[in-house]
């Protein structure tokens, strides 16, 4: 079906939703011939730990062909006719400028995958996004539905670069390691039962996976460029949504250079390139500036939970307020009035750091790649667990 978004601002799939759906893919795809059908396929062949086929009648695949000038929508309909029995559903569609952007398409396609959810599995569904470059792993629909089933409301997917630019890959690793070791710092000074160590870094739009009733609470997706999924990853955290970085979902990407967006994968790889050329490497917040961080956020947090409890509160309150140089009236106005965590905890910090900005020291990331694996080392704790070790090789 074609669809033209001047007449019909709402994205529909003809097809019924099966009343067993639990889970919904989404697929926006601009010119992506070469990649449609392997990815396609890897959404296919889903199976469980034991290589039993996950049902077709538990998820399904969405993908619009947008303004397209290549075979990618045709493409699309012989799979559909060469695979009758898997539920893949496609339109095409000519978005007008200047809306003609990634967030436009992701956000007609989860609002549409919603809408089929709502009908079937209710606030529990679940929209996943993918990418039309992306082949997900053959366990990846089967491990977000584990997870979702311990009571998430997000999974976010290992994102994996395949074939990743000789002078961006010294960077892009460095990168890894350094978000891998500061989570690993995280679940230690700041833990969350719901997801625990071993876990990653990531959430983003080629997998990222949330339930109907949090992505309306979040706000849905933003219509914005680029960085859409980071908008919506941050909108999530401001609702307290409880997000698990599952090691066992992964997906694998393309690591082509030549950008479909403003910012996103492909322009850092870019900018890594540029830096290898003038022998140049990104600066990060250090161990102490973390560590400070990480710490002050579980004593809030526990501040936080104490005042919704209506427990009493006033020689934490005071000792929190004494080391940040905060007033106390004002710590717990602020703490009193939040209703989710996570904007509680921006304001302060951001106050926190505008009044003292020494406090946010920067250091040359492969510097403090080292000081917090010396810092694993020195605690008796592994630094990054060897399943993961193997997705992710370590860098200095």
């Amino acid at each position: 079906m074609i669809t033209n978004l001047n007449s019909d601002p709402e994205l529909r799939f003809r097809e019924s939703a099966q009343s067993a759906l639990r889970l919904s893919v989404i697929v926006p795809a601009k010119n992506e011939a070469e990649y449609i059908s392997s990815t396609l396929d890897a959404l296919r062949l889903q199976c469980d730990e034991l290589g039993n086929p996950v049902s077709y009648d538990l998820y399904e695949v969405l993908v619009l062909a947008n303004n397209c000038s290549d075979e990618t929508y045709e493409i699309c309909k012989q799979y559909q006719i060469k695979y009758p029995r898997f539920r893949m559903y496609v339109q095409c569609m000519e978005i007008p400028q200047p809306i003609a952007h990634i967030g436009t398409v992701r956000r007609l396609l989860m609002d549409a995958a919603y809408h089929r959810l709502v009908s079937v599995a209710g606030e529990r569904g679940i929209i996943v996004s993918t990418d039309a470059d992306s082949e997900v792993d053959p366990y990846w629909v089967h491990h977000i539905l584990a997870e979702m089933d311990k009571g998430v409301d997000v999974v976010g997917g290992r994102i994996l670069p395949r074939d990743t630019p000789a002078l961006s890959k010294i960077h892009h690793l460095r990168d890894v390691t350094y978000r891998f070791l500061r989570s690993k710092l995280e679940s230690e000074l700041d833990p969350c039962a719901l997801n625990p160590w071993p876990r990653h870094f990531q959430c983003y739009g080629p997998s990222l996976a949330v339930t109907c009733e949090m992505y309306e609470k979040a706000g849905k997706l933003p219509m914005i460029p680029f960085l859409e999924d980071e908008e919506f990853r941050k909108a999530l955290k401001r609702v307290d949504a409880r997000i698990r970085h599952s090691p066992k979902v992964r997906i694998y990407t393309s690591s082509r250079l030549e950008g479909r967006v403003g910012f996103g994968f492909s322009v850092q790889l870019q900018q890594w390139s540029d830096m290898s050329l003038k022998a140049e490497q990104q600066c990060v917040e250090s161990l102490e500036t973390v560590t400070f961080q990480l710490s002050l956020k579980n004593e809030l947090r526990k501040l936080w939970t104490a005042v919704r409890e209506g427990r009493e509160v006033i020689i934490e309150l005071k000792s929190i307020a004494f080391k940040i140089h905060f007033n106390a009236d004002d710590l717990y106005s602020i703490i009193r009035h939040g209703v989710y965590f996570e904007p509680v905890w921006e304001q302060i910090y951001d106050n926190v750091v505008q009044k003292s900005p020494a406090l946010l020291h920067v250091e040359p990331i492969s510097e403090a790649i080292q000081r917090l694996r010396q810092y694993f080392s020195f605690s008796g704790h592994a630094e990054i667990p060897a399943a993961l070790e193997k997705q992710t090789p370590i860098a200095v």
